[in-house]
């Protein structure tokens, strides 16, 4: 499987799991996606079989008051 690792991405209209290059971000890291800036929740593996790579679980900060 390639390198690098998946970003579960929050949006309005669900979740979209996208492909990234590099390290994954550590858990309380910004990023950003579609010009907003998401946290990463946690790191787990990677929802699709077989792909050993890792996901990072993304939420916007309005999520986060809840």
């Amino acid at each position: 499987m390639a390198d690098g690792y998946l970003l579960f991405v929050w949006k309005p209209s669900g979740y979209e799991l996208r492909e990234q290059d590099g390290d994954v971000p550590a858990v309380g890291a910004e990023v950003e996606q579609d010009g907003k800036m998401l946290y990463v929740t946690k790191i787990a593996p990677s929802p699709l079989p077989g792909d050993k790579r890792q996901c990072a679980y993304l939420l916007g900060s309005e999520l986060e008051s809840r």
